[in-house]
């Protein structure tokens, strides 16, 4: 699958290391003129700000994800005050590996929804394998104004319920995975402005780049996969998301 090289895309989701001038120059010279990099404990939530505070159009976000929700929240709610902070998260439930135990994830999930409603922040979450769970928190605490599911990997059942909540569907490199005929079913048929594309890099690297390192460069091949079977242009569908993701986060790029 070729790609255009004359398109803007914004990843919205990546994890950029304190060594991020390489990825961010190629980055740019693909056409990615914005980037959100994620926090996932309060360590990394720093270094995420730390290269925010770098690079022009690169942002983070402030969070717990569920693999940590067992060492707390403690030190996040002054993160989000920082001027380069766009969002709290990734939060969320994680029923696969369990690094954290369920009760907890819970726990610390539910305070990271009550946070994004106090503060009126996008809210960034992480679901896998735990569906019904996050939307009981969801539903219990009220769900965020701006909220997306990052690197959705449901079926359109789920995509439907999250949709049915007011929230947006992030589509990753899985899009693009021999075996994800449910994600691409419901890439589908999720309304163009309700979607964004991400890297979740340096992980889930798309096709044709599977085997090397993921990288923002290669959110235009997320985006190519998403017009496929959303049968629209490559170029409507980079328009579309980035100023989708413009306007989630509260970025101005025009």
């Amino acid at each position: 699958m070729s790609v255009a090289t004359d398109l803007r895309w914004f990843d919205s989701h990546c994890h950029l290391g304190s060594d991020a001038d390489e990825v961010v120059g190629r980055a740019r010279d693909a056409g990615v003129a914005g980037m959100v990099t994620i926090g996932t404990d309060l360590a990394e939530s720093r270094t995420a700000i730390e290269v925010a505070c770098r690079f022009d159009g690169v942002w983070a976000t402030a969070g717990v994800h569920p693999h940590e929700a067992r060492f707390g929240t403690d030190g996040i709610v002054e993160l989000l005050d920082d001027a380069a902070v766009v969002a709290v998260g990734e939060a969320g439930l994680d029923f696969h590996y369990d690094h954290s135990p369920r009760d907890v994830q819970v726990d610390v999930f539910a305070a990271q929804v009550a946070l994004a409603n106090e503060r009126g922040m996008p809210l960034v979450i992480h679901s896998r394998e735990a569906w019904e769970e996050t939307f009981a928190v969801l539903d219990a605490e009220g769900v965020p104004q701006r909220t997306v599911f990052h690197c959705f990997t449901g079926g359109p059942d789920e995509g439907a319920a999250c949709l049915e909540r007011g929230a947006l569907l992030s589509f990753s490199g899985i899009v693009t995975f021999k075996g994800a005929d449910d994600v691409r079913a419901a890439a589908a048929g999720c309304p163009i402005d309700r979607v964004l594309v991400e890297t979740d890099s340096p992980f889930l690297t798309p096709v044709p780049h599977r085997g090397r390192t993921n990288q923002p460069a290669n959110v235009a091949h997320v985006g190519a996969a998403v017009a496929e079977v959303m049968g629209r242009s490559v170029g409507e569908v980079a328009d579309v998301t980035f100023a989708t993701a413009c306007d989630f986060y509260g970025i101005d790029l025009a």
